[in-house]
């Protein structure tokens, strides 16, 4: 009797486990052509991902909570400008995934100090996440200085761009 019944439970957990069916992984594969160059338009609020000069994906983007005008220290809210590169991917990131710029430069941080201040650091092209979700229906920028886009596109986005890649961020 007492087999039967944990055959009986242990079946009926298998049957549930394969009812739920796998997870959708965060994590998608791109097989198109080599994203060159990251763009980023702040004043469109765009991004877009190119090989070479053909677009190959634009993406709608939420900015820092200032988003006008050029970072100049750590919590001024505002986006860097300028050429930087992709330097890192957070596979664990608060919102969802992130890809990291390599943010600050020489002189990012040389005009920092002639201001007395810390440049910052951790400027990431990142999705929502449980924060972007709640804020970015209510304020299109809302991060501390990154570049947000929807978490689906971030997914897309971690896929296609390389470590190495340049991107620029124009005003």
């Amino acid at each position: 009797m007492y087999r039967a019944t944990r055959r009986t439970v242990t079946f009926s957990m298998l049957a549930l486990l394969a009812a739920c069916g796998k997870p959708k992984s965060k994590f998608k594969t791109y097989n198109g052509p080599a994203v060159t160059q990251v763009v980023i338009n702040k004043g469109d609020r765009r991004l877009y991902l190119l090989n070479n000069r053909t677009v190959l994906k634009t993406y709608k983007i939420g900015l820092g909570n200032e988003p006008i005008g050029d970072k100049q220290y750590e919590g001024d809210g505002k986006t860097p400008e300028g050429t930087y590169i992709i330097d890192r991917f957070n596979p664990r990131s608060r919102y969802h995934l992130s890809v990291g710029v390599s943010y600050p430069s020489p002189e990012d941080t040389q005009l920092a100090a002639a201001l007395g201040r810390k440049p910052g650091g951790d400027i990431f092209i990142h999705g929502w996440g449980p924060e972007g979700r709640q804020l970015a229906p209510k304020k299109q920028d809302w991060t501390a200085g990154c570049i947000a886009v929807k978490d689906d596109e971030i997914e897309e986005i971690y896929a296609m761009v390389r470590g190495g890649t340049p991107i620029t961020i124009n005003p």
